[in-house]
C-alpha cells in the first residue's frame, strides 16, 4: 500500500503563511530543464485536447497524469513554461540569489524566452497553457521510491494576472509545486538544453530531443533505444505504426539540435534508434538567441 501525499496549494511554515515572491530575470538565460521531466511521460504530445490519462509503470517507478474534460492534459508545448521557470530558478541558485516557488514575472518575459510572439493571440495561448498546467494532476513515485508513497501535485498550484483598464496584461504570478521546485534546487536533477529546442514544432520531436539529451548527454558512444521501448516511454496515444513513422522522419531530417540519429533494422521488423552527440559549435550554454525586438 502506498501513501499518497498531496502538495496542492501547500505552503511552507504553516497554513496561511505567504510565500515571498521571487522576481524573475528579464535578461538572456541558459535554458534548463528537469531531468525527471525529460525522462518520463508527463505531457500530451499532441496539440488537440487529450483527456485519456497517461499511466506509466516500470518497476518501482510510476507516473499517472490526469486532465480535466474542460482543459485536457498539459502538452509538451505547455511545458515550455516550466522550462522557463527552471531556467530562472537555476540561474538564481547558481548566483546565490534566494528563490521561491512563487514567481513574479510578465507574460512578455515568458513568451520571448520561449521563442513565441507577443500578439494578443500569443497571450491568450499562454493563458490557456497556464490553465492546463494548473488543472493537470500528477501522481508519481519518482524521488519517493524508498518511502513507497506517491507524490500528487499539479504543475502550477495557482496563478494570477494583473491587467490595465483595457485588459492588457501587466504582470503575472505563479506558484510551483514542491516536487518540481525541489528538483531544481538540487543541481544533479537539472540539465541544459540547446535554445534551438524551442524551434522544434513536432510533439514527438520535442519529446525525443529531451529524452536524447537526458540519456546521451555528451557521451561519445551515444545511447540507443528500440522503437517499442521509446513508444512505451513516450506515453503517446498514436498507433505504434504512426509513432514509428514519426521517428523515421525525424531521423531522416536530423532535426534534433546537437545530436545525430541513426536507425538499425533487424529481421523481421525490429528497429532501434541510435543517437550520438555532435561537436558543440554554437550556444554552448544553451542560451536563448536575443529577439530582434529586444
Amino acid at each position: 500500500m502506498r501513501e499518497v501525499v498531496s502538495t496542492q496549494g501547500a505552503l511552507p511554515g504553516g497554513v496561511g503563511e505567504p510565500l515571498a515572491a521571487f522576481r524573475t530575470f528579464a535578461s538572456d538565460l541558459a535554458v534548463r530543464d528537469s531531468q525527471d521531466l525529460m525522462a518520463y511521460p508527463f505531457f500530451s504530445l499532441g496539440k488537440s485536447r487529450r483527456v485519456q490519462p497517461i499511466d506509466y509503470r516500470v518497476g518501482p517507478v510510476s507516473v499517472r497524469v490526469e486532465g480535466t474534460l474542460e482543459h485536457g492534459l498539459a502538452t509538451i508545448w505547455d511545458a515550455d513554461v516550466l522550462i522557463w521557470a527552471a531556467s530562472q530558478i537555476v540561474e538564481a541558485r547558481d548566483a546565490g540569489i534566494p528563490t521561491s516557488r512563487r514567481l513574479a514575472t510578465t507574460p512578455y518575459e515568458i513568451l520571448t524566452f520561449t521563442g513565441r510572439g507577443t500578439s494578443s493571440r500569443d497571450y491568450q495561448r499562454l493563458r490557456a497553457a497556464l490553465d492546463r498546467l494548473q488543472s493537470t494532476s500528477i501522481a508519481t513515485s519518482i524521488r519517493q521510491v524508498r518511502e513507497r508513497r506517491l507524490h500528487r501535485f499539479s504543475w502550477i498550484n495557482e496563478w494570477t494576472e494583473r491587467a490595465d483598464g483595457e485588459g492588457r496584461p501587466l504582470g503575472l504570478e505563479l506558484i510551483l509545486p514542491d516536487w518540481f521546485y525541489a528538483g531544481l534546487i538540487d543541481a544533479s536533477f537539472v540539465l541544459t538544453l540547446d535554445a534551438a529546442y524551442f524551434g522544434l514544432t513536432g510533439g514527438i520531436e520535442r519529446w525525443l530531443y529531451r529524452l536524447v539529451r537526458k540519456h546521451a548527454g555528451r557521451q561519445i558512444a551515444g545511447w540507443q533505444f528500440d522503437f517499442r521501448h521509446l513508444y512505451r516511454k513516450s506515453g503517446s496515444i498514436a498507433r505504434f505504426s504512426d509513432f514509428a513513422l514519426d521517428l523515421r522522419r525525424i531521423a531522416e531530417r536530423q532535426s534534433l539540435p546537437g545530436y545525430r540519429l541513426a536507425i538499425s533494422r533487424a529481421y523481421p521488423r525490429d528497429e532501434t534508434l541510435f543517437f550520438y552527440p555532435l561537436p558543440i559549435v554554437a550556444h554552448p550554454h544553451g542560451r536563448r538567441p536575443r529577439s530582434p525586438c529586444e
